[in-house]
């Protein structure tokens, strides 16, 4: 592990078991079950499974990056401009990493993982989606090609990763004018949220404008005008035993894949359309069902 990731690490971990903490003793102040003891120990269950496997795979893909990087065909000279540029360009890169684990299948069964517990506390931003560091760094590919050195685009990824596990917490309420420009809590909120209307929103992990910019941005609704937020799949897990919590959606792919009398077509549309996706339309993915609950609404 690099020095910067290493001062990263001991200056996010007092801030971890701090703000951890704190949301505990606010919750049972106020009588909330937002922590469960199962839950948790499920959390973290799969940041060490993910960081493990980060660990194991780190040498291929900094190796990657760094091949690209010997071929870039841009540099930036300017201390500042260079961070600047780095943030903006990894955060928006993220955000479509993030954009296609929601929509392709085979990577939701990775991502989908994230989405499973029906608990929303800052534990859950550690219960991560455990094979995401096999194919993550392709998505930052262009960073290298663009002059980004691979170390850099690891520490910008780490460094932007402490936000995006803060915000998950309900204990913050919408914070001003931030809520324009940053991923905040409310905004984060909306995006693990199992209801129709916020299903696939809110993709970015610093930046709010990527969503506001292609169309996935969705802001939390007060009670008078949505419903309640429900946090989790839209279909709750039916066992929560450590194998099935990593491999369920892939169970499930693979009995849609291999079952008979469907064409070539719809065995592919299984792992490379929407989750949710079916040949017969017996399923529904989550446009599917937010036009559902438009129409319901429109009757009303």
């Amino acid at each position: 592990m690099h020095f910067r990731e290493q001062l990263l690490l001991l200056i996010s971990t007092p801030l971890y078991i701090f703000i951890i903490g704190l949301e505990i003793v606010l919750s049972n102040l106020r009588k909330q079950e937002t922590y469960t003891v199962k839950d948790t120990f499920q959390n973290v269950y799969m940041m060490l499974l993910n960081g493990g496997i980060d660990l194991v795979f780190r040498a291929i893909y900094v190796g990657v990056l760094a091949w690209c990087y010997a071929h870039r065909i841009v540099e930036i000279h300017h201390v500042i401009a260079y961070w600047l540029i780095l943030v903006l360009f990894e955060d928006f890169m993220y955000y479509w990493l993030h954009r296609m684990d929601h929509t392709l299948r085979f990577l939701w069964a990775v991502h989908v993982t994230h989405h499973s517990s029906q608990k929303y506390n800052f534990t859950t931003g550690f219960r991560s989606s455990v094979f995401e560091p096999l194919y993550r760094f392709i998505f930052f590919l262009p960073l290298a090609f663009c002059g980004f050195q691979p170390l850099d685009i690891v520490f910008i990824y780490s460094a932007t990763q402490i936000w995006g596990i803060m915000v998950h917490t309900e204990k913050v309420g919408k914070l001003g004018f931030l809520e324009y420009i940053l991923v905040t809590p409310s905004h984060h909120k909306v995006h693990h949220a199992s209801n129709p209307k916020y299903l696939d929103k809110n993709m970015g992990m610093l930046l709010i404008f990527w969503d506001k910019l292609f169309g996935t941005f969705q802001r939390e609704l007060s009670i008078e005008e949505y419903q309640p937020i429900r946090f989790g799949l839209t279909s709750p897990l039916e066992k929560q035993n450590p194998l099935y919590l990593v491999f369920h959606e892939w169970v499930s792919i693979w009995k849609d894949v291999t079952q008979k009398g469907i064409s070539l077509k719809a065995r592919m549309g299984y792992l490379f359309g929407a989750p949710g996706w079916s040949h017969d339309g017996s399923r529904h993915t989550s446009n599917d069902m937010r036009q559902e609950e438009d129409r319901l609404y429109s009757k009303k």
